[in-house]
C-alpha cells in the first residue's frame, strides 16, 4: 500500500516558483526558508520536491472544501456578510505547536494524521463556489505559499467567474511569490505569531522574512489583514503585543488586527485559554499605538464592541457583528461611512449575487 507521500508525489506539476542550481540542486523560493533541494528530496514543507533537477509542486487535489462567512478566515474589511469558499491542501512550512488545523499541515510530519484528499479541477472548485453563492475563494487550511501554482490555477478560473480571491497564510513569503499572486490574489490575511525571533524558531521559522512580507503586501496593493492568536505566556505580555501593534501602525494604521483567543490544541496543552480580559488588553494596546481597526475574536458577545467595525472619524457604528454573523451592515459600497462620508479602508464593492446555503465539508471526486 503507497504511502501519503507518495501518493501525493503522482498529485505534482512541475513548479513554477524555483531556480536551478549546480549538481541537479534547486532553489525553491515558494517560501522564506528558500531551500535547496538536492535530487530526490523535499523541501522543509515535504511536499515540493526535486525530482531529476526538477522542482514538482502540488496540484490537483483537495483535502477539504468549505463554505462558511468570509469573516470566520477573519476577514473583516472585505465583502462583509458573505461566504466564502475556502480550500485546502496538505503540508507547511511551519510546525506550530498549537496548530489548529495540524491534521492537515502536519499530515506528513505528523503519524496521527490520517486524511485523505480528493483529486480534482480548478473548474469543479469555482462551480461550487458559485453553486453555493460565494463571493470569494480562499486558499488556507494548510500553508498556501507552498502550493502556490495550484491556487493561482483555481483563482484564474474563480476570477473569470467574478469572483474575489483570497489567502490565509503564515506570512513567510518571498519577493519572487508575492509577484506571482500578485495578479491573481485580492485579500490577504497574515497571522503574525509573536514579535519574538525566539518563538518563531520554536515553530519551525524566522520573524524577518514574515515582517518583510506583511510590508511588502500592503506596499503591492493586495487588501491585507493580520492576526495575532494571543497564547498566554507566550505571546501575551504588554511589551510583546504592544510591538506588534507599533509595527503595523508604522506601516499603515488602517492595517485590521485582529487578536484572537487560543483554546489547547494539538501540543500545546499546557496553557490556558486566553480570557477575555487579556484580548481587550491587546486592543487597548493596538489602539494606543495607533491603529485604527483593532478586534478582539474567537469569544463572540464576551469583548463589548470589539467585533464592530466603527468609523475612525466619527465613531458610528458601520458593521455590527457578533461572532462570525454580521447583525448590521451600513457601510455603503463606495466604503464611506454614512455618518460622516469618510473612506473606510477595505473591499466594499459590486459583489455577484449571494444566497444562503446549508455549507458543509464537500469532496469532490473527477469525473
Amino acid at each position: 500500500m503507497q504511502t501519503l507521500a507518495e501518493q501525493l508525489a503522482r498529485q505534482t506539476r512541475e513548479a513554477q516558483l524555483y531556480r536551478p542550481l549546480d549538481r541537479n540542486r534547486v532553489e525553491c523560493f515558494a517560501c522564506g526558508h528558500r531551500c535547496p533541494i538536492g535530487p530526490g528530496f523535499a523541501g522543509v514543507c515535504k511536499v515540493r520536491y526535486n525530482r531529476d533537477g526538477k522542482l514538482y509542486a502540488p496540484y490537483g487535489y483537495v483535502n477539504a472544501v468549505y463554505s462558511d462567512p468570509i469573516e470566520k478566515k477573519p476577514f473583516f474589511h472585505a465583502l462583509p456578510g458573505t461566504r466564502a469558499l475556502s480550500f485546502g491542501m496538505l503540508g507547511c512550512d511551519l510546525h506550530c505547536g498549537y496548530c489548529q488545523n495540524w491534521v492537515s499541515s502536519q499530515a506528513l510530519r505528523d503519524y496521527r494524521s490520517t486524511l485523505d484528499f480528493e483529486t480534482a479541477e480548478p473548474e469543479e472548485i469555482v462551480s461550487l463556489a458559485v453553486r453555493q453563492g460565494a463571493a470569494s475563494v480562499v486558499s488556507t487550511y494548510n500553508e498556501p505559499l507552498i502550493t502556490a501554482e495550484w491556487a493561482v490555477a483555481v483563482f484564474r478560473q474563480a476570477k473569470a467567474a467574478g469572483l474575489a480571491t483570497g489567502f490565509v497564510s503564515n506570512g513567510n513569503a518571498t519577493p519572487e511569490v508575492l509577484e506571482f499572486l500578485r495578479p491573481w490574489v485580492d485579500l490577504y490575511k497574515v497571522d503574525l505569531k509573536s514579535f519574538d525571533d525566539r518563538r518563531y524558531h520554536e515553530l519551525g521559522g524566522r520573524i524577518a522574512p514574515i515582517l518583510e512580507s506583511i510590508r511588502r503586501i500592503h506596499q503591492m496593493g493586495f487588501w491585507l489583514e493580520v492576526v495575532t492568536l494571543v497564547v498566554p505566556g507566550f505571546n501575551d505580555s504588554d511589551g510583546e503585543l504592544r510591538a506588534i501593534a507599533e509595527f503595523l501602525a508604522g506601516i499603515s494604521p488602517a492595517i485590521p488586527w485582529h487578536v484572537t483567543a487560543f483554546h489547547q490544541d494539538y501540543k500545546m496543552l499546557g496553557p490556558e485559554s486566553t480570557p477575555p480580559e487579556t484580548l481587550m488588553r491587546a486592543a487597548a494596546l493596538g489602539r494606543a499605538a495607533g491603529l485604527h481597526f483593532v478586534y478582539a475574536g474567537n469569544l463572540p458577545g464576551e469583548t463589548a464592541e470589539m467585533e464592530n467595525t466603527r468609523c475612525p472619524s466619527c465613531g458610528v457604528t458601520v458593521v455590527e457583528r457578533r461572532g462570525f454573523r454580521v447583525l448590521r451592515n451600513r457601510m455603503a459600497a463606495d466604503g464611506q461611512c454614512p455618518g460622516c462620508g469618510a473612506a473606510i479602508p477595505g473591499v466594499w464593492g459590486a459583489l455577484p449575487r449571494h444566497r444562503e446555503t446549508d455549507a458543509g465539508l464537500v469532496h469532490i471526486r473527477c469525473g
